[in-house]
């Protein structure tokens, strides 16, 4: 299949066929965006067909402005994107030819950066890692590295299909054990720091008035409450599935009374899904029910919700919140700020689990970190392997002192 993307937007013998050839170009062109891995979703294309015929874009700048802010979620990935935008829309006169085969343009974008292979591996189709440069360059900065401990320090979002399956191997081996947190209230105990003094005179009445060694009490131990609260929307599609398998594990070996949810524009309770004993049924149950995975975030709205409907049942008696999200949002900041200050009045520790923050330079820039992140107890990375390790024994100092 060929086609003229060049030509520009506004190139087409009349304005039917101009908007005809300019939605097929924008199709197409993200798929070159998904192939490269970039995550261009459907929605996302038709957000910029409509964007172009309301604002009757006619120059490629322009139109670059409109791609940007509409697929571009990371400051990381904007050279990556101008890079396929000028080979997609470039004059043909600049290509030296007429036209371009579609499929060599993929390819050729997919040997730009090797595409994030979490959710969707045809066989066949995934890259060994070998070609990327930064993995070379890491691998020859660090030569004893072992295989394995490279995959622990990779980014979820650069994952092959291949090195995804031996993280999620990985994943299913992970304990995360939090230490019960004392009570106020007291139990019998046969050593303590208060003595039982109603059954010392019970003891004392039963044998005839002799006092005798009294028995004890010390406070009780119980579990302490651990709430998830995971973002599923398209900025967070990368790493989504592998960080609710993390999720899951937490729920099956952290020992404690355990509630997840996913949030994108709307809040799903996903904990009774996630109780499921083999962990592709809990996940896959757990997608079924998400309405809204890979959409928009409004994180404010989910977090009201929760607050108004679950926080009262779920937290408290020392309660560990961990809020996962890359801080995107589309909602009001007021109402985000609110709710999050009202979320950390309310439980004992409250986590912001960010994805981004192991990037390098990565900057809390938007706008929900910026309103988000004062309400917060720790503000920590959850992009590979090593930093959910980290997470595990973070988590272990929390439920000692909280």
């Amino acid at each position: 299949m060929t086609s003229g993307p060049g030509s520009g937007p506004a190139r087409s013998s009349g304005p039917a066929g101009a908007r005809g050839q300019l939605l097929a170009n924008l199709v197409l062109f993200g798929r070159v965006l998904r192939r490269s891995g970039l995550g261009a979703l459907p929605q996302q294309t038709a957000a910029l067909a409509t964007a172009v015929e309301v604002l009757g874009l006619e120059s490629r700048s322009d139109l670059r402005d409109a791609a940007r802010a509409v697929f571009v979620r990371r400051r990381d990935e904007i050279p990556l994107f101008d890079q396929l935008f000028d080979l997609f829309f470039a004059p043909p006169r600049d290509r030296g030819r007429p036209g371009v085969d579609m499929g060599e343009l993929v390819d050729r974008a997919t040997r730009v950066r090797p595409r994030s292979v979490l959710f969707t591996a045809p066989p066949g189709d995934a890259a060994d890692g070998a070609d990327d440069p930064q993995e070379t360059e890491e691998t020859e900065e660090i030569p004893a590295w072992s295989p394995g401990e490279r995959l622990a320090r990779k980014d979820f979002a650069r994952l092959t299909a291949d090195e995804a399956a031996a993280v999620s191997r990985l994943l299913a081996t992970l304990e995360v054990r939090l230490p019960p947190r004392r009570t106020r209230r007291l139990a019998a105990a046969a050593k303590g720091a208060r003595p039982d003094l109603r059954r010392t005179l019970r003891r004392t009445l039963r044998l005839g008035g002799e006092a005798r060694r009294p028995p004890w009490r010390r406070p009780k131990s119980r579990p302490r409450p651990l709430v998830v609260l995971c973002d599923v929307s398209g900025s967070m599609e990368v790493y989504s599935r592998l960080l609710l398998q993390f999720v899951y594990a937490l729920g099956r070996t952290s020992g404690a009374r355990f509630e997840a949810f996913a949030f994108g524009t709307r809040l799903t309770r996903l904990s009774r899904a996630l109780r499921h004993r083999h962990v592709d049924r809990a996940l896959s149950e757990a997608a079924a029910r998400v309405v809204d995975w890979g959409g928009g975030t409004r994180i404010g709205d989910s977090l009201r919700r929760f607050n108004h409907d679950w926080g009262r049942r779920v937290l408290g008696q020392g309660a560990v919140v961990l809020l996962i999200s890359d801080g995107w949002d589309r909602g009001e900041p007021e109402l985000l700020a609110r709710e999050m200050a009202r979320l950390h009045r309310s439980c004992s520790r409250l986590l912001w689990l960010n994805p981004l923050l192991g990037s390098p330079g990565f900057e809390p820039l938007t706008r929900g970190l910026e309103v988000g992140l004062p309400h917060v107890d720790h503000h920590l990375p959850v992009h590979n392997l090593v930093s959910l390790r980290q997470l595990a024994e973070r988590l272990r100092e929390v439920g000692r002192r909280g």
